[in-house]
């Protein structure tokens, strides 16, 4: 294989690597509740999407509930050892695009003020309190996105 051709795999396997993304789905045990997250405003009490894996951002979020102090925080997400290998092997500026990505399910429980979250739609929850730092933190984003639409 010529160094041209094996560059533009390179290229190729670190274009495809960084462009990666995880399905997740994200809900709440309230009905009345309406969540958010950062660059996907779903006002639902379920959320379904796609979202792109990171290597150093954060997925903030905020839940509102009828009566209740809104809720925010940071989804956990899980490291992508597999794609650090590749990376390592292939491409390693891929490294700086695909480390973290999102855990298959996710339940925010409001009135617990926790985010449990698992990687098998069966599997057992793990339980995560956002920190105060983390809370204020998505705070601050929602209330900016929030000032620059109107």
């Amino acid at each position: 294989m010529t160094l041209f051709n094996r560059v533009s795999l390179a290229i190729l396997l670190g274009g495809l690597l960084a462009g990666c993304s995880a399905n997740t789905t994200i809900s709440s045990p309230s009905e009345t509740a309406k969540i958010n997250l950062k660059d996907v405003s779903r006002n639902q009490s379920t959320v379904q999407q796609e979202l792109p894996t990171t290597s150093f951002g954060n997925y903030e979020f905020e839940v509102m509930d009828e009566q209740k102090a809104p809720m925010y925080g940071i989804l956990p997400l899980k490291f992508n050892g597999g794609y650090l290998a590749l990376d390592i092997l292939l491409f390693a500026p891929g490294a700086f695009f695909n480390l973290r990505e999102v855990y298959p399910y996710y339940e925010i429980d409001h009135d617990q003020g926790v985010v449990r979250y698992r990687s098998e739609k069966g599997g057992e929850w793990t339980t995560y309190t956002p920190t105060q730092e983390e809370a204020e933190r998505a705070r601050k984003y929602f209330a900016a996105q929030k000032s620059a639409s109107q």
